[in-house]
């Protein structure tokens, strides 16, 4: 049973294989692309969105600290900010949601880590979880990413995978007792 659920992921990865659109060069010449390409981790040839997402957990740790209240601020502001970069960049380089564009990893990662425990368990947890929504695309992520278009839709599909995996994350550390 184990056996065929890995199945159908790799199977499912193999599916979805793109060819990635060259880099635009700009990405090194203007800060707003830069920005859109997860701070140049989207500019890595294989698994872009697996590197932004890495490149995001610096970000997280500076962060968690914060009271709840001030992260679902800079969360939802992150969010906004994020769909217009994506909106702006891919209209200028005349390519939809290119797979380097990575800052909707970013968004992603920090709703998956909404009020998450701390520690590095968590973060790990949290990164697989969310690599694997977003890979994955169960419905009603795979909707979102096919029918909502635009900066916001670029970004939206992402939300929606870090809403799942933070409600795997909620529930998790309820079993465990963690808060």
């Amino acid at each position: 049973m184990a056996s065929s659920a890995v199945t159908n992921i790799f199977n499912s990865l193999k599916t979805k294989k793109k060819t990635i659109p060259p880099i635009p060069q700009i990405v090194w010449e203007n800060p707003l692309y830069f920005v859109a390409f997860g701070l140049g981790s989207g500019t890595i040839p294989v698994a872009p969105g697996t590197f932004g997402t890495l490149m995001a957990i610096p970000f997280y740790l500076l962060l968690a600290p914060l009271p709840l209240i001030y992260y679902l601020i800079i969360v939802f502001l992150f969010i906004i900010i994020s769909s217009w970069i994506s909106e702006r960049v891919s209209r200028d380089i005349a390519i939809h949601d290119h797979p380097g564009m990575c800052i909707d990893e970013f968004a992603g990662f920090f709703v998956t880590m909404i009020h998450a425990p701390h520690g590095l368990p968590w973060i790990l947890l949290g990164f697989i979880l969310f690599r694997l929504f977003d890979i994955l695309k169960p419905w009603p992520i795979s909707w979102i990413d096919e029918k909502v278009h635009g900066g916001f839709g670029m970004v939206l599909d992402d939300i929606v995978a870090g809403l799942v995996s933070c409600a795997i994350i909620q529930f998790v550390s309820f079993l465990f007792h963690v808060f």
